[in-house]
């Protein structure tokens, strides 16, 4: 080996083309290439305007789909002669009994008038607004009647309209309002979305899946933990489709995998929603991964429509201009406008923070007493909503029946259109359409008699036209049963042979009397019911 003198190694060392004074010409490089990996091959603020135009268009379809079927059970739900008719409960004694503070603790529309016309023209005014939205007309102004009015039906709408699609269809459009840009026909904008307004959408991606990971793990549920959840999941959803009931016939090993997938998504992908870009385009994929197999498995009403929608924040333009047109160079912001859009952001934010902090701190140590009074007055508003679906897996499936009979002998059962009840129907696709009572009956089975089961069965011992369209037949056309009742049965999905052999999709046991018989009072009022004892 030849030897070098120390000389020559202090010339060597100064030799200008040697490879420290290379190493950090090329680390900065390579901090350089992983910077524009993780912004995007661009270090340039990202842009939005084009995600706020596809969103607004797609939020002005959700509300059309949510006022349309709604349209259709709004008079049987809610009506004179519905099953909880809202002028009943806007004018009853508990409600005067508040005050001025009625309109804030249900806030609607309806106090001025609730009847059966003002329910159906609100149905109308909704969709004609809705598809304002759509075409990007005033879309500010057409987002604000949305939510009032649709804040109005949920306000009143006790049970029926109590799904957590509904307060978050209403949480999308406060944000929509908030987000809109201004003007009769804005197009993209003149200006970007502010990174308050962003930041908004994403913590409400974030607090959606979020929600509904933790709320798994709180519950302490079995079949969550020993990853078991999908062997029930499918069979036992509230309106399963066919692919569901092909679903559950998976191999033991699919449905473990699966469950480990949904928890795995909703614990740790929403982190995504704040994640480098690349990081963020893979958790908008991997969620709409997820609704779609929902959508392939189950009906949800226009809830997996709305969190694809959603998903649509965790992108920017640059992801969208292979598919649609650049708009116009944006418009400079000014910096008054900027630190303003945070003024209604930081409150939401921090309303926002709150919910997800009162999974962990039960006792609410943590929470300052001012966040606990804004989080009161907002409530009423579902400004800010808890979400998390399925935290408790059920592990069967009880369906209620009910039955009419004119003698107290024969019975004859009432069909609905949409809830699993003949074994050798097929279970449907119903989404994005939302039947509200066929959804309830699922969670009445559950638990003791509800009020408003209760209330439908008075509706179709009286022969209610608008509660008898909800159904898909009616076994007493001609004149309503003087009896009525309402059976338990437990339902189990069929095998794939027996499908084969014998078209069945489901077998059913009967459990037993879920209410017994009831008629109305010899009176002739029907205000009033009464037990029939079966001998």
């Amino acid at each position: 080996m030849r030897a070098v003198s120390p000389q020559g190694t202090k010339a060597f060392f100064r030799t200008p083309g040697y490879l420290p004074t290379r190493r950090p010409r090329r680390r900065a490089r390579r901090v350089t290439r992983l910077l524009g990996w993780l912004a995007g091959r661009s270090v340039a603020p990202p842009h939005h305007r084009l995600v706020r135009q596809v969103f607004l268009r797609a939020l002005g379809g959700i509300y059309l789909i949510a006022f349309t079927s709604l349209g259709r059970q709004v008079r049987g739900l809610y009506g004179s002669r519905g099953i909880l008719p809202m002028r009943d409960l806007l004018t009853s004694p508990r409600l005067k009994a508040l005050g001025r503070d009625r309109f804030l603790q249900l806030p609607s529309l309806f106090w001025l008038d609730a009847s059966d016309k003002t329910l159906v023209r609100g149905i109308r005014a909704g969709q004609a607004l809705s598809l304002a939205v759509m075409l990007g007309l005033a879309p500010q102004a057409a987002l604000t009647g949305l939510w009032a009015l649709y804040l109005s039906y949920v306000s009143a709408g006790r049970e029926f309209l109590s799904f957590q699609w509904d307060v978050l269809l209403l949480e999308m459009g406060l944000l929509g309002i908030l987000s809109a840009p201004a003007g009769l026909r804005p197009g993209p904008g003149r200006s970007e979305p502010s990174a308050a307004q962003v930041a908004l959408w994403r913590a409400l991606v974030f607090r959606l899946y979020f929600g509904s990971g933790v709320s798994k793990l709180e519950s302490g549920d079995e079949t969550w933990r020993k990853l078991t959840a999908c062997d029930y999941y499918y069979e036992t959803e509230p309106l399963p489709n066919r692919g569901g009931y092909y679903a559950h016939h998976l191999p033991e090993r699919v449905q473990k995998l699966s469950t480990l997938t949904v928890l795995a998504l909703e614990t740790v992908g929403p982190f995504l929603a704040f994640a480098p870009r690349p990081l963020r385009l893979a958790g908008f994929w991997l969620f709409s991964g997820l609704q779609g197999v929902l959508i392939a498995t189950g009906n949800y009403g226009f809830f997996n429509v709305q969190a694809l929608v959603l998903g649509l924040w965790l992108l920017d333009d640059a992801a969208l201009r292979r598919l649609l047109p650049s708009p116009p160079p944006a418009k400079p912001r000014p910096l008054w406008r900027m630190l303003g859009a945070w003024l209604p952001a930081m409150p939401l934010l921090a309303l926002g923070a709150n919910e997800i902090l009162a999974r962990f701190d039960r006792t609410r140590r943590l929470s300052p007493r001012w966040l606990d009074r804004l989080e009161m007055r907002a409530r009423p508003l579902r400004i800010v909503n808890p979400y998390g679906l399925f935290a408790v897996m059920t592990v069967r499936r009880p369906e209620i029946s009910v039955e009419g009979s004119d003698d107290g002998e024969t019975w004859s059962e009432y069909t609905f259109r949409y809830k699993v009840s003949d074994p050798t129907r097929a279970p449907r696709q119903v989404a994005p359409h939302q039947p509200r009572v066929d959804w309830q009956m699922w969670f009445a089975a559950l638990s003791s008699p509800p009020i408003w089961v209760l209330a439908l069965l008075l509706r179709l011992l009286e022969g209610a036209p608008d509660v008898l369209k909800l159904f898909a037949r009616n076994p007493f056309p001609e004149h309503p049963p003087r009896y009525i009742r309402a059976v338990l049965y437990d339902y189990r999905m069929t095998d794939l042979e027996t499908r084969r052999r014998t078209g069945a999709w489901w077998t059913r046991e009967r459990v037993g009397l879920y209410l017994p018989p009831l008629s109305l009072n010899p009176s002739g009022t029907t205000s009033r019911l009464q037990w029939h004892v079966e001998e």
